[in-house]
């Protein structure tokens, strides 16, 4: 840890001096930042690469609203900036990001206290070397024992779940028509609605099969999409949305029980369900379509990785893994098909397609005056050229 006894010139205060600079998700502190000022950010379990980055911009201190170290991963971030000689104060808390202003003049004492002036505006935790070490260690060994239980868990889950993921048994036969296509899974997220919106242009494109999942189903209907296929529970999903015609699957257990079955035909509507080892209704509809021959499968909604399995993520489960290395190749994340449709904010070529749009009125222009006269098409472009230069000369006289 950096020396802390030092005193700034401008202050008979003790403690590190530096100016705060907004460094988290949003802020704009990076494009004002110098040597020696203070860095806040907002970065649990910092990675090597967001630890480097700071490392290049040389602060005093780095002041983190989350815990450089939860506990959940052995991350190397606070040892290279403790390598750095930087200090390190964690769990300052979100409400102290908008108690400054960037650029505000603070100073930092030994126990983790945040000043500006006189006044105390933050207190977190020093860390030290040995805390660093420590909870590195500590994670390290909770990793483990995390990953030995989650791939146990998927070696009973393939046990138990072997024949539908091999061969497709329980698989509803509804969805051949999704051969060869393409199919767009909306699962419930955060911002599903809002990917939903952005996917417009290639749903108009390719008019994919459309699967919506639990809740996420109402949202397709509200957009003005209908719906191919509702797999989920009904008690999540509206009257009017489970009677748009599309068919509906209910996730059921191996012994074929079936939560919300009541409901359906309490509604007249027929259902079919698709038993399994797994609850989520998106693990299914990843299944279904890849059943029955998905070109692609774009999903909208939580995506998975191996970052959400170390940190234990809900929904980071091994049926979730396993489902979408079934669909392997096919499945594509909404955000890498909005990328594609996305239009470039700057530059680009747009040039391009402004010229080949006037090129186009000028080719259009010529085509009707050359056919708009009673003489042969070039007679009638040379008449109407002599009819224009006579009239730009009587402008000037």
């Amino acid at each position: 840890m950096a020396d802390m006894s030092l005193f700034s010139r401008n202050s008979d205060l003790p403690g590190e001096h530096g100016a705060l600079r907004d460094c988290t998700p949003g802020g704009k502190g990076m494009k004002k930042f110098v040597e020696g000022d203070f860095a806040v950010i907002n970065a649990a379990n910092i990675s090597r690469q967001e630890a480097q980055m700071l490392v290049d911009i040389k602060p005093a201190a780095v002041l983190n609203v989350a815990e450089f170290t939860t506990g959940s991963i052995p991350n190397y971030g606070p040892h290279m900036l403790l390598d750095a000689g930087v200090t390190l104060i964690e769990g300052v808390g979100e409400e102290f990001v908008s108690s400054f202003k960037d650029g505000k003049k603070a100073r930092i004492n030994e126990e983790g206290a945040v000043f500006i002036g006189d006044t105390e505006v933050a207190t977190g935790e020093v860390v030290s070397r040995e805390k660093a070490e420590k909870n590195f260690s500590s994670a390290q060994r909770e990793l483990i024992d995390h990953m030995e239980a989650f791939f146990g868990n998927s070696i009973e889950f393939i046990h138990s779940e072997g024949p539908l993921l091999i061969d497709g048994l329980g698989v509803p036969d509804s969805g051949t028509e999704m051969a060869g296509r393409k199919v767009l899974v909306v699962s419930p997220s955060t911002d599903h609605r809002n990917k939903v919106k952005l996917l417009r242009n290639f749903i108009r494109e390719y008019e994919p099969i459309i699967i919506g999942v639990d809740s996420a189903a109402d949202t397709v209907v509200d957009l003005g999409y209908k719906p191919d296929f509702i797999v989920g529970d009904p008690s999540e999903i509206s009257s009017e949305t489970l009677r748009c015609g599309a068919r509906v699957i209910l996730p059921a257990d191996p012994d074929g029980t079936a939560e919300g079955l009541e409901r359906i035909q309490d509604l007249g509507i027929g259902a079919m369900t698709f038993p399994a080892a797994t609850d989520s209704a998106t693990d299914l509809a990843l299944l279904l379509a890849d059943y029955h021959g998905a070109q692609m499968i774009v999903q909208v909604g939580r995506s998975l990785d191996l970052d959400d399995i170390f940190a234990k993520q809900e929904h980071a489960t091994p049926a979730a893994m396993l489902s979408r290395m079934k669909a392997g190749t096919r499945l594509v994340d909404a955000d890498s098909v909005i990328n594609l449709y996305t239009n470039p904010s700057s530059g680009g070529i747009g040039w391009l397609w402004a010229l080949l749009g006037i090129l186009v009125a000028l080719a259009v222009i010529v085509i009707i005056v050359g056919l708009g006269g009673d003489a042969s098409f070039g007679q009638n472009l040379i008449d109407t050229w002599n009819n224009f230069a006579l009239s730009v000369q009587g402008w000037f006289k």
